[in-house]
């Protein structure tokens, strides 16, 4: 029979009560006293309506209760649905109607719907264990879409063990280690290997927001095995200086893996010099997971470049007419999962299918080995430090604007974000007049990473006779690339 996440827990605390399970800047939280604190929320939980199949939007801050919220829904059969606790009042109302989730748990979403602060007190809750339940999902992470409108992607592996954990060693996430949290838990790739790494009995430590030195501080402190970056916080930790560098105890670390944004050569280089390159891996997966590749640093020095081989599922590159394309020639990646399958099903947005194969929007190409590099994005999709940031919704926002007449929002190269996002606009009056008027309209209207940094003004005419916007050719313009060319990084 399979095991169920919240039992799967409760063995662990068994095994070793006093062992660390959670630590963030104010607490260290036991197995057994996360095994408590949980069953009381999840009670807590329970008392506003949260049943079987429920969604629980989580609008918590990185730290101890994030954790205890997701796992604490799992013991109800509910669905933990992530999402940033710095969202505007309407984007956040968005996603939880989406949802329909029956709990809040952070933030008021001003529907008249259930919501708890996030530093709710349950201790007068029992804490004693939960009937064991296997709910429909273990995550529903969300993500924009290419039109801007929120989408939740709904995990299609169950709440079990056995489900969860499959993947875990390939990702080298093993038994008993430390793992550190370096990014939001609202963004999918963080949120979800905490939890694998908290189901493999690891001690999970919590970084409230990321800082470089402070990284390398709790790698020593703690002894932390698996650690996850993006390109920007690994260019960032590159930057600190020499003495600092050499003085940090990295000999406990195992594993560094890094996602989340195409990375620069010599960032990658700089990491694989610093690490070692049999502890450095990348991935390259979607939400989605239908399929996934997987290179480690001794590999990627003979393939530079390269995301490396594809370990599940399948992968190919087509071009416009769906015909498989040669290696070395660049089109779109489609995927699809081994076997029946179905590993997400999305709310709100509409899978892009092509006879039984899908695809997420990216470029790439395969060589003759069968390693996969990757292009840019078919969609307009910007990945600004890992986030992803979509131009139809930062577009919608500045069109409220009374000012605007007109806007196309493009991503430029960024030494320490990959991409940031620029504004260009049509407007009534100078930009110079309206520029502060403008950042604080959109402040209120958008999630920080998705602010424009900065805002061009132009009488061009910025969409076509369809209404269509070629952001493409306002980029290639802008950074001298050849319009569908990969502008420097």
């Amino acid at each position: 029979m399979p095991t169920s996440l919240g039992e799967g827990l409760r063995g662990l605390a068994a095994a070793a009560p006093d062992a660390p399970a959670v630590t963030d800047d104010d607490v260290t939280v036991s197995r057994a006293e996360f095994e408590d604190r949980t069953n009381r929320l999840a009670r807590a939980f329970a008392a506003r309506g949260v049943v079987d199949g429920s969604m629980v939007a989580i609008a918590v801050s990185n730290g101890v209760r994030h954790l205890e919220c997701s796992v604490a829904a799992w013991k109800l059969g509910a669905v933990p649905l992530p999402v940033s606790h710095k969202l505007p009042a309407g984007e956040l109302e968005a996603i939880v109607a989406l949802a329909d989730a029956a709990l809040v748990v952070g933030v008021d979403p001003g529907d008249g719907r259930a919501w708890l602060p996030a530093d709710h007190d349950p201790s007068d809750e029992s804490a004693e264990p939960l009937p064991p339940v296997i709910g429909p999902s273990w995550k529903a992470p969300t993500s924009g879409g290419s039109t801007g409108r929120p989408k939740i992607i709904v995990a299609g592996q169950a709440p079990t063990m056995e489900a969860v954990l499959a993947r875990a060693p390939t990702l080298r996430i093993d038994r008993d280690g430390v793992f550190l949290v370096t990014a939001p838990l609202y963004h999918n790739a963080p949120f979800m290997f905490s939890l694998m790494a908290l189901l493999q009995g690891h001690h999970v430590v919590i970084m409230r927001r990321f800082d470089a030195a402070e990284t390398l501080d709790l790698v020593g402190r703690h002894g932390v095995t698996w650690l996850y970056v993006v390109p920007t916080m690994m260019g960032r930790l590159l930057r600190l200086p020499d003495k600092e560098r050499a003085a940090a105890d990295l000999t406990s670390i195992r594993t560094v893996l890094h996602v989340g944004a195409p990375c620069p050569e010599h960032v990658k280089r700089g990491f694989l010099d610093w690490f070692g390159p049999e502890r450095v891996i990348e991935l390259y997966a979607g939400s989605e997971s239908q399929a996934s590749a997987m290179i480690d640093g001794v590999d990627w020095l003979a393939h530079p470049g390269s995301v490396g081989q594809v370990t599940r599922g399948s992968m190919k590159v087509c071009g416009d007419d769906g015909v498989e394309l040669p290696p070395g020639e660049v089109g779109e990646i489609w995927m699809r999962p081994d076997g029946d399958t179905t590993t997400y099903h999305y709310i709100g947005a509409e899978v892009r299918a092509r006879d039984g194969w899908e695809s997420l929007g990216d470029m790439g190409h395969f060589d003759a080995d069968g390693y996969l590099y990757l292009a840019d994005r078919r969609s307009d999709m910007i990945l600004v430090g890992g986030a992803n940031v979509y131009p139809a919704e930062i577009e919608a926002a500045l069109s409220e604007h009374p000012a605007v007449l007109g806007s196309a929002v493009i991503g430029l190269p960024d030494e320490d974000l990959g991409n940031a996002v620029h504004a260009i606009v049509q407007l009534s009056v100078p930009l110079a007049e309206v520029e502060d008027d403008l950042r604080a309209h959109l402040a209120t209207r958008l999630a920080r990473p998705k602010l424009p940094r900065t805002f061009e003004q132009t009488d061009e005419q910025l969409r076509d006779d369809t209404g269509k916007i070629r952001r493409s050719a306002l980029r290639a313009a802008r950074t001298g690339c050849a319009t569908g060319a990969v502008p420097p990084r």
